[in-house]
């Protein structure tokens, strides 16, 4: 009786725990998307992701990267590279 009381306690944990990783989760995508907002496209994060997943590419330049950004944003078309 005590065993299984423990394991549904450990269960109702983890429950906890997973809920609570996707609200952390949930509120960087948000902060993430207010600090694209409010200031910009990350180059860094472009960066990064270059180098993580085109490795063969060459980054653009923060100049290149800053206009495609509004041109991006302000431009009818849609579109993503991944």
């Amino acid at each position: 009786m005590l065993k299984q009381a423990a394991e549904v306690a450990a269960q109702a944990a983890q429950a906890a725990l997973s809920t609570a990783s996707d609200v952390l989760q949930a509120g960087r995508y948000m902060a993430r998307g207010v600090r694209q907002q409010l200031i910009g496209a990350d180059y860094g994060a472009y960066l990064e992701h270059t180098a993580r997943t085109h490795p063969d590419q060459t980054p653009l330049s923060y100049e290149a990267f800053f206009r495609e950004r509004q041109e991006a944003r302000y431009s009818s078309r849609t579109g993503r590279c991944c």
